[in-house]
C-alpha cells in the first residue's frame, strides 16, 4: 500500500509539472490501474472497477483519464489478440515501454521489464539514420504452464 501511495505521488507530480490536477477521477483511475496491473485492463473494466468505489464517476472522464495518462506516457496502451485496448502503467523511470509474452493457449500476458532492444536500437540508429525513441514488443508463444500440461496429456500423465 505505500509503493501505491508513492506512485501516485508521482503521478501527481508528472501531472502537475504538465499543469494538470491529480483529481478524485484521476486519482481512482490510478489508484485501479496500480491495484490491478498485471491484468491489462479495458477503459471499461477500469470503468467498472472504479465506479464501485467512486459511483460519480462517467466512462468518458476514465477514457479522458487515460488519454492524458497516455499523452504524458504514465501509462501505455497495449492491444493484444483481442483486439481491445488496454492499459499499462510504465515502471518508474522506464525509458522504453516494456515487453510482453502473450500465450496463444490461454491468453495468459506476462511483463518483460528489462530492455531487450538496446542493441537493435543502436543498429537501426547506425543502419537508417532513425533514432527510436519507443518500442512495443510481444512475443506470442506458449506459456510455462501450457506447456507442462502438453507435456503430460502426451506422455498420458
Amino acid at each position: 500500500m505505500v509503493f501505491q501511495e508513492e506512485r501516485i505521488t508521482e503521478i501527481g507530480k508528472k501531472l502537475h509539472q504538465a499543469g494538470m490536477k491529480l483529481t478524485p477521477q484521476r486519482r481512482a483511475t490510478v489508484s485501479t490501474l496500480l491495484e490491478y496491473q498485471a491484468k491489462h485492463l479495458s477503459a471499461e473494466e477500469l470503468f467498472t472497477l472504479i465506479k464501485q468505489e467512486e459511483p460519480e464517476i462517467g466512462l468518458a472522464t476514465v477514457y479522458r483519464t487515460l488519454d492524458l495518462l497516455t499523452e504524458l506516457r504514465i501509462a501505455d496502451r497495449v492491444t493484444f489478440e483481442d483486439g481491445v485496448a488496454r492499459y499499462d502503467l510504465r515502471c518508474e523511470n522506464q525509458q522504453h515501454f516494456h515487453h510482453h509474452l502473450l500465450c496463444s493457449v490461454c491468453g495468459k500476458v506476462e511483463e518483460i521489464h528489462e530492455d531487450l532492444l538496446v542493441e537493435v536500437e543502436q543498429e537501426v540508429l547506425h543502419k537508417y539514420g532513425f533514432k527510436v525513441q519507443d518500442h512495443r514488443l510481444t512475443f506470442h508463444g506458449v506459456c510455462s504452464s501450457c506447456s507442462e500440461n502438453t507435456k503430460q496429456s502426451e506422455h498420458g500423465d
